[in-house]
């Protein structure tokens, strides 16, 4: 909690951002969140993301 993360997702896009929630399924609540896609990168802030769309997770 309060670590910032690296996640994978299912469509290949890299989200970095800082962990500040999870629940039992893995839904997780990511802040400053940036979004990399095909050398794109891109500002999100807040996320709430389903915890089935990650592939892997990475602490920084």
């Amino acid at each position: 909690m309060n670590k910032k993360v690296s996640l994978l997702l299912k469509d290949s896009r890299v989200l970095e951002g800082t962990l500040t929630g999870f629940d039992d399924y893995l839904n997780m609540v990511i802040d400053d969140t940036e979004e990399t896609n095909n050398d794109q990168v891109k500002r999100l802030g807040t996320v709430i993301l389903r915890g089935n769309n990650v592939v892997s997770i990475t602490p920084k």
